[in-house]
């Protein structure tokens, strides 16, 4: 009898987590994972300003506060610089790798100045800016990409309507441009 109830609650766990498996991968085996959205959403390395309204990749901001766009990238080529400046309440960017993952996040508070400046590339790239880092450089945080390809987020805060117009310039304006030695 112990037997029997152990193979029953042995299978109900092995379908429970069989569901479970099958659920978390869908997105990614279906092509409507995040990375997958970000980049059809155009060329790599420019931010794209997201709307109201679902776009043909299936983005939108829902949030009426918050102004967000996208950029997907590779450093394979090269590491990417990510900047902004700009008069806005808010700000904050996030860094994901291909697979979604989290890589790097920060917002204005715990930035130098107030204004974004940040370096994402491959081990060996970084460490070889760092053996001679530019000028150009010296303020910007570097971020190491285990896997080549990802995309970020970044959003800011309109809370009224009169910031509006500052924190679109604030997005439109925004680098992830790849980043060449000069």
């Amino acid at each position: 009898m112990l037997r029997i109830i152990f193979a029953i609650l042995t299978g109900l766990f092995g379908a429970a987590l069989l569901h479970l498996v099958i659920i978390l991968s869908l997105p990614h085996f279906t092509g409507r994972d995040a990375a997958t959205r970000v980049e059809a959403e155009g060329d790599l390395n420019n931010f794209y300003l997201l709307n109201d309204q679902h776009d043909e990749a299936g983005l939108a901001n829902g949030d009426p506060f918050v102004r967000t766009a996208v950029c997907s990238f590779d450093v394979e080529d090269g590491p990417v610089h990510f900047t902004a400046k700009g008069n806005v309440p808010f700000w904050s960017i996030a860094i994901y790798d291909s697979a979604s993952n989290e890589v790097f996040s920060m917002n204005d508070r715990t930035s130098v100045g107030g204004a974004l400046d940040v370096l994402a590339g491959g081990p060996i790239q970084l460490t070889d800016l760092r053996k001679n880092l530019p000028p150009e450089l010296e303020q910007a945080i570097l971020v190491e990409m285990a896997r080549p390809d990802g995309y970020a987020v970044l959003r800011t805060l309109a809370p009224q309507a009169s910031f509006d117009e500052a924190a679109r310039n604030f997005l439109t304006e925004a680098g992830c441009e790849q980043f060449s030695a000069r």
